[in-house]
């Protein structure tokens, strides 16, 4: 496994995630995983009790990932948000839009790489679940 890439504050999640179906059956998990065909949806009800949730991506072409992590920044989840698996340095800054703040790639990114990645693009151009001002709400304050 590579090395993790996360950008928050606080400390990072200790223990194991378990599956979305686990997740909702026990009320002591504080990290899930969330894999393709899993329904983000079901988490909601129990976001306040969410420290981490890992989405998986088994290969880098399947982008229900990012459907699941803005669901989840849009109803409110605060937490850390990991992008784990086939996670590759051109769609870092793709999920930070989405709302990921943590990664753990199969493979190692080069840390020049990850840099230009998130600098690669100082403006954009629509609302997300970042905190980025879309360029066109700058022009027409």
């Amino acid at each position: 496994m590579a090395e993790m890439l996360r950008y928050r504050d606080d400390e990072p999640v200790d223990h194991p995630a378990v599956t979305v179906d686990s997740f909702v059956d026990q009320s002591n998990a504080a990290a899930v995983r969330i894999e393709p065909g899993d329904d983000a949806r079901e988490l909601l009800p129990h976001l306040g009790r969410l420290a981490l949730v890992e989405v998986n991506f088994p290969a880098f072409g399947d982008g229900r990932g990012y459907s699941s992590a803005r669901i989840l920044r849009e109803a409110g989840y605060e937490g850390e948000l990991r992008a784990v698996g086939d996670v590759l340095v051109d769609q870092l800054a793709y999920m930070r839009r989405c709302g990921f703040d943590a990664f753990e790639p199969d493979q190692q990114l080069d840390k020049e790489d990850v840099t230009a990645a998130f600098e690669r693009w100082p403006e954009v151009y629509q609302n997300a679940a970042d905190t980025r001002t879309p360029i066109w709400s700058k022009r027409h304050p």
